[in-house]
């Protein structure tokens, strides 16, 4: 399997189209989206090219496609706008072998979360991380939009169950974790 991982668009049109350039010339099966899709919530600035309805019109040809958890700037709206779910805390995804947890990252966090699971998947924070800790493997992609912490936009890419986090401009990979036996 092969996956897309991005976080915190925050409406930003490109951002959200360059993922979606590396989504349909990358040969992915899913785009995985750990919320903050449309809006940039009360504590960010706007970022540039900020425009929600063109991520609206970029990411609904890509609807069957994308498995996406809400985030705490989804609102309602939200899902009456967008082809696909939006507004579920969380998701299972099962993939090469691993059972992957995903979700914003406001309400279950890496220090609090259920059990049961190797991998969680989150944003929220907009700071890149992939790292192997008490046996679960922790991913937060960045942010497309509006990167904190002095790291550039990134996103991550799952390629049959190896990880890798990516500058988004560059493509250049910043973190990376083998998990292939």
């Amino acid at each position: 399997m092969r996956f897309l991982i991005a976080s915190d668009v925050h409406g930003a049109e490109e951002p959200c189209r360059r993922i979606c350039s590396l989504f349909d010339e990358g040969g992915f099966d899913k785009l995985l989206l750990l919320g903050d899709i449309l809006y940039h919530g009360p504590r960010n600035d706007l970022p540039p090219s900020y425009s929600p309805k063109a991520v609206i019109a970029l990411l609904s040809p890509l609807a069957d496609r994308i498995i996406c958890v809400r985030g705490n700037c989804e609102a309602e709206v939200d899902q009456m706008v967008l082809p696909f779910p939006v507004l579920s805390e969380s998701a299972l995804v099962f993939a090469d072998g691993h059972t992957v947890f995903m979700t914003h990252g406001h309400i279950y966090t890496p220090s609090s979360h259920p059990a049961g699971f190797g991998m969680f998947f989150s944003g929220h924070t907009h700071i890149p991380v992939l790292e192997r800790k008490d046996g679960i493997v922790y991913l937060n992609p960045g942010s497309v939009s509006i990167p904190k912490g002095g790291y550039p936009a990134s996103y991550a890419v799952w390629d049959d169950g190896d990880i890798t986090v990516r500058e988004l401009v560059s493509g250049r990979v910043m973190l990376s974790l083998g998990m292939r036996a």
